[in-house]
């Protein structure tokens, strides 16, 4: 079986986009045209001969709608091996007619859901009955039947009519099927996700990802790994699988995740906040009267560091901030930002010498990104699944149990320094002065080898700054540590059996230390 002419086409859309010139060429090739309610309004209406559903089975659409297709005749003349003699003889005697062609995209479920405005009754009507029943029957039957999903679909489809005299080919009605059917799942799954989406604490015995891909990368981690970026259904917030890329080469797999660790950290901030990420981890992070001095504050965190970095801001970018970023010696790999002053973009995109190759992301206003109540981490041969670490906000009902409280500079310094660590992988420690990361120590198998690390980055700065740990001490030597560089204040989770140790360290050094109650690891 190879080419099947189209006869006959079933349309019946939510989505209209492109549909009266897709109709229009297919009656070129003199195909019949049956559709239904406001589909075959929008035919009719644009002058083209179509014939109502009702006509071809005998029967009214009934209950506003919700039966209309769901019909011996519509079904019969889809599922039908047309090379059957007994198949044939069935159609003839009860008078059914072939469908070749079936168009149908869904009602928009996934948009409806999504908005706050609708109740549960209106989301509910966007389940598709039909529709689904329509694409099944076809793509079953793709040896005879074509099934057209999606608006895009439609140039393709037409090109390859034009080439084979009304014609498809076997492989381009297998290939619309497998997209059919990958539709059908998705539409189900994400209707199945709605109704439990609310209860976090019940983790499915049977886990089902569905994930959009929106392009191929050059590679992956490493030159010799094949790589494609997806988009996660229905995500809303400010986040790269929305984000416009207006300038630069090819984003790579690992510019991705960088910029995806530079929005996670800078959106925690509400001042005009900048980040400086490099290979996974936060090397600077500040915040500022402006934006233009809270870049200039990250960037000095480590300027050697910084070299090749990826740039994360939470406010529009200005002409000030820009011309900061462009100084001589300094050179970045991309910049992630709610948007672009044109100045900005300007002086970006002409005045350094990296400025035909650096990624400029548009992600619009940070407000919110989480998209989904679960954090996903592969292993080999499986999966975690956790609830994602959502807040760094945990002073409300953090204790204070040293002899010393926090001065006010100190615990705007300690908040800051908390939520940057949140980001920094573990063992992590920040050093933190007038909301500005002067040392990091990240990654470290030990805890106090993350304290040298972090003090041997900030130098003389370690002196008046507060420590920030993602997890308990386990002895005191790191509160030695940080007392001998200069550290005044520490926070961290506290919950180890030695709490007790690192608490009399503080009071014999004369630091002051907060204990939130709440870890962040970051593996």
């Amino acid at each position: 079986m190879s080419d099947r002419v189209i006869r006959r086409a079933l349309l019946s859309v939510s989505d209209k986009i492109g549909l009266v010139s897709f109709a229009q060429a297919l009656t070129r090739w003199g195909v019949e045209l049956i559709s239904t309610g406001g589909t075959r309004r929008a035919l009719a209406d644009a002058g083209l001969a179509v014939r109502d559903i009702s006509d071809l089975t005998g029967f009214p659409e009934i209950l506003d709608g919700r039966v209309k297709t769901l019909h011996p005749v519509v079904h019969g003349g889809i599922l039908a091996r047309r090379d059957d003699p007994d198949h044939e003889a069935t159609l003839a005697r009860h008078g059914i007619e072939a469908i070749d062609l079936v168009v149908c995209n869904l009602y928009p479920f996934e948009a409806v859901a999504r908005r706050s405005d609708v109740g549960l009754d209106d989301v509910i009507e966007q389940i598709d009955i039909g529709g689904p029943t329509l694409v099944r029957a076809a793509a079953k039957n793709f040896e005879y039947v074509a099934v057209v999903t999606d608006p895009a679909q439609y140039a393709g489809v037409i090109e390859e009519m034009k080439q084979r005299d009304g014609a498809l080919t076997r492989e381009t009605r297998q290939q619309l099927a497998a997209a059919a059917f990958a539709r059908i799942a998705a539409y189900d799954r994400t209707i199945a996700d709605f109704f439990t989406r609310g209860d976090r604490q019940s983790f499915p015995e049977t886990l089902h990802l569905h994930f959009q891909k929106r392009h191929d990368l050059r590679y992956g981690e490493n030159p010799h790994q094949q790589a494609a970026f997806y988009r996660e259904p229905g995500f809303r917030g400010a986040g790269l699988p929305t984000a416009q890329q207006l300038h630069g080469k090819e984003l790579s797999f690992n510019n991705l995740l960088d910029l995806d660790s530079a929005l996670r950290l800078v959106r925690e901030f509400d001042p005009p906040a900048a980040v400086v990420i490099k290979h996974n981890n936060p090397c600077g992070a500040a915040c500022g009267e402006s934006l233009a001095e809270a870049f200039q504050k990250a960037y000095e965190g480590d300027p050697l560091s910084a070299y090749g970095s990826v740039l994360g801001f939470n406010r529009k970018v200005d002409r000030a901030t820009a011309e900061k970023i462009s100084e001589p010696n300094r050179f970045v790999e991309a910049i992630v930002a709610p948007d672009f002053h044109h100045d900005a973009f300007e002086i970006l995109v002409t005045r350094p010498k990296w400025k035909a190759s650096v990624r400029l992301m548009r992600v619009g206003e940070l407000n919110g990104g989480e998209s989904t109540a679960w954090d996903w981490r592969r292993i080999e041969g499986g999966l975690l699944m956790q609830t994602p670490d959502a807040t760094a906000d945990d002073f409300e009902s953090a204790q204070v149990p040293t002899k010393r409280h926090p001065t006010d500079h100190e615990l705007a310094d300690l908040r800051f320094a908390w939520k940057v660590a949140k980001h920094v992988k573990s063992n992590a420690i920040v050093l933190a002065r007038d909301r500005m990361v002067v040392g990091v120590g990240a990654g470290q198998m030990s805890r106090v080898d993350a304290v040298h690390l972090a003090v041997r980055k900030a130098g003389d700065r370690s002196r008046g700054a507060v420590l920030a740990s993602d997890a308990f001490f386990p002895f005191r030597d790191n509160i030695d540590e940080a007392a001998r560089a200069g550290v005044t204040a520490v926070v961290q989770p506290g919950g180890s059996i030695r709490d007790r140790d690192s608490i009399e360290a503080c009071d014999e050094h004369g630091l002051a230390m907060v204990l939130t109650g709440v870890r962040h690891f970051r593996h």
